[in-house]
């Protein structure tokens, strides 16, 4: 483990049923409960999901050739069943082009290794939601 492994945020009720999200850099995202164009937590976890394996197919790829078009599709299900509420079917869709020439042949061929690497081993959302952790709830006195 890394000397520094520790993540987190801080979340931060703004008015009823919309909330801010600030991290240790002082980053902040605005969220709510779906009522108007903010984002939901469900949607943020889709966001997460994409994002974070985003971060490492570019960063593979990018280095040999400058992508034309990079998107990523995040979608699933939610349901309600004796579990509780949740995901499933959860699916990650690249659809990612690049130009001609040598270095955009490179990272064509690159993009599946690198998508499979980074769902297998890298990317630290994907991987704790497919694995599972547990979350513990507290109350703080204040």
């Amino acid at each position: 483990m890394s000397e520094n492994s520790a993540r987190s945020v801080t979340v931060e009720r703004t008015s009823t049923g919309h909330f801010v999200a600030t991290n240790t850099r002082g980053g902040t995202v605005s969220f709510g409960t779906g009522s108007d164009s903010e984002f939901t937590p469900v949607e943020l976890l889709l966001a997460a999901l994409g994002g974070c394996t985003a971060v490492d197919v570019d960063l593979a790829t990018s280095r040999h050739a400058e992508p034309t078009s990079f998107s990523v599709e995040v979608s699933g299900n939610k349901i309600n069943d004796e579990l509780g509420n949740r995901l499933t079917d959860l699916a990650v869709t690249f659809t990612v082009t690049f130009p001609d020439g040598e270095g955009a042949d490179r990272a064509r061929t690159i993009l599946p290794r690198a998508v499979k690497t980074s769902h297998d081993r890298l990317c630290t959302v994907s991987r704790t939601v497919e694995i599972g952790t547990a979350v513990t709830a507290t109350i703080e006195d204040a």
